[in-house]
């Protein structure tokens, strides 16, 4: 399968260099995802995934800024990646940090408290918009979406996600946890690396 490494920014080619391993229970939850991705490319429909948690700040932004990237990286068409919680908050400045340090190049568009990010992964790619939202708001498709729920506390709060053809259940440990400790920035880092594997894992089994 043919890959973009040479279009992403070097520092994001690094960190796929040191990504840790999908373990095999990890890559049986990850299977009804990578079924889905791969049924609506067979069909040639849009692929649209949005990764949903509680305030929509950590996880959620992780998964999303991930799996765009990775489709980009193997070259899967029309995957268009969102995110949102069963509330609206901001992105957490942890993440930001920990995305720039993860090689990508973010630019803050607004101020106040929600304020509104570009992500970009490559030079002459779109930027994502990151801010936080909630799941149904108009930024995010209406239908015909796959709700990746990525906080325990979402999939058991939200059983019904409006619009949504499918729904699975890929669920991280929150580094909130480790918010003010001294590991916070390598927990968030520890994430930000499981997923980023993680989704590699999915894309990279995509055939076409």
């Amino acid at each position: 399968m043919k890959t973009l490494t040479s279009f992403l920014f070097s520092e994001i080619q690094e960190t796929l260099s040191s990504l840790p391993t999908v373990s095999e229970e990890r890559k049986e939850v990850l299977q009804p995802l990578i079924q889905y991705t791969q049924k609506k490319l067979d069909n040639k429909e849009a692929i649209n995934l949005n990764f949903i948690c509680t305030h929509n700040s950590r996880r959620s932004h992780l998964s999303q800024v991930w799996a765009q990237t990775m489709a980009y990286y193997y070259q899967i068409p029309n995957v268009y990646s969102y995110s949102g919680g069963t509330e609206a908050t901001a992105i957490n400045s942890t993440v930001i940090d920990t995305l720039v340090s993860n090689g990508f190049h973010i630019q803050q568009l607004s101020n106040g408290k929600n304020a509104v990010h570009s992500i970009k992964y490559a030079k002459n790619i779109s930027p994502i918009i990151g801010f936080s939202k909630k799941f149904d708001d108009e930024f995010n498709p209406a239908s015909a979406f796959c709700a990746i729920m990525t906080c325990s506390q979402a999939d058991e709060g939200c059983p019904f996600i409006a619009g949504a053809e499918k729904r699975v259940s890929v669920t991280y440990e929150d580094p909130k946890l480790f918010d003010g400790t001294p590991n916070e920035k390598q927990k968030y880092l520890e994430r930000s690396l499981q997923i980023a594997a993680e989704m590699h894992y999915v894309f990279s089994s995509i055939k076409f």
